[in-house]
């Protein structure tokens, strides 16, 4: 997979033309149709983009902006005027909240489609430090306040005397990213919970339990590198015991500089993450407005094209995408071409 400069240029010239203002914004929507959201989907939304071009010269282009998830969730809540994204990419699932501002907006017909799985990857330079991980043990290495108390942690082997006593250094995502919120919910709360005075904190005061559980630590050790995945894999290459954390087809792309790190004594691979064995592993997804399928010219187009692409073996798992299992991809084919949608009652 060598899509990770072109991502950045594509990302980056995307955002310097929606910024010229609002009229530019309506004249692009019509002749464009604008992505916006994850930057672990944007390689699969760019090969889906780049596919449909081929096969259908006579479309419009799919303009993809990298804003992490959670900033391609507001724009795309925003409303349904076609001077509004028409998709947005997320490495997680639409939250209630989300969902919510998009009603009061206006978009009340959203088109939910996991287009596969992903895992959030532990990863060193090729030769350089390694580390079994758990969720408890990364938890206690990263968390501000671990199980509330004093974050004193300052070498791996402080935290577990197996690990080497090297120090902490983490490159990764940012509060508005997907990954970022896959990171807290799949590997910190699990590791939080290995302590029981946790689960009792849960019930009696949830936020609190929030902060100490997902908080991480801002003395420098974890680095919020943006939204970027490919930044971080330069961070670790240049740096033998610096750690990563990305998606998964980040680590398969620059496979010849970075090692997986096991979690779990499970390795990221595509055969763990597909099983959910490894325990990182996340399904990404795609949303939709309903409102701009037929009014957006070649939108139809563009779902079906993920389709094309999204199984075990095809295009898309050729640079990193885990396919979903059939019974899942079988229901998301549905949604991708009968455009079904959202009631919110199942998103948290």
């Amino acid at each position: 997979m060598k899509l990770g400069k072109s991502a950045i240029l594509l990302a980056a010239s995307t955002l310097a033309l929606t910024a010229c203002g609002d009229e530019l914004g309506e004249v692009e929507s019509r002749e464009t149709i604008r992505s916006v959201g994850s930057s672990t989907v944007f390689p699969f939304a760019k090969a889906v983009s780049e596919s449909l071009a081929r096969s259908n010269p006579e479309l419009p282009a799919v303009v993809i902006e990298s804003t992490g998830t959670g900033g391609g969730m507001k724009l795309f809540c925003s409303g349904v005027g076609l001077d509004t994204p028409s998709a947005t990419n997320a490495s997680r699932r639409m939250k209630a909240s989300e969902f919510a501002d998009c009603q009061e907006n206006g978009v009340v017909d959203v088109i939910e489609m996991q287009v596969g799985l992903d895992g959030i990857a532990f990863a060193s330079s090729q030769g350089g430090i390694q580390l079994n991980l758990t969720p408890k043990i990364v938890y206690e290495a990263l968390a501000a306040a671990p199980y509330g108390g004093e974050q004193t942690t300052q070498t791996w082997a402080d935290v577990d005397p197996s690990l080497p006593d090297l120090p902490i250094l983490v490159y990764g995502p940012p509060t508005t990213s997907g990954t970022r919120d896959a990171l807290k919910e799949l590997i910190l709360e699990v590791g939080c919970e290995s302590n029981p005075e946790m689960e009792a904190l849960k019930e009696e005061d949830e936020d609190k339990y929030d902060q100490v559980c997902t908080e991480v630590r801002a003395d420098g050790l974890y680095v919020d590198q943006g939204e970027q995945d490919n930044l971080i894999v330069q961070k670790i290459e240049s740096n033998e015991n610096a750690v990563g954390v990305f998606g998964y087809s980040y680590l398969e792309e620059n496979a010849d500089k970075v090692q997986g790190l096991p979690m779990n004594g499970v390795d990221p691979t595509y055969e763990n993450i597909s099983s959910f064995a490894y325990p990182g592993a996340r399904p990404l997804f795609v949303y939709v407005k309903k409102a701009h399928v037929g009014e957006v010219n070649g939108l139809a187009e563009y779902l079906t094209e993920w389709t094309k692409m999204w199984e075990r073996g095809g295009p898309l798992a050729s640079i990193g995408l885990v396919a979903s299992p059939d019974d899942v991809m079988a229901a998301n084919l549905a949604a991708a071409t009968e455009y079904t949608t959202l009631d919110g009652s199942e998103l948290k």
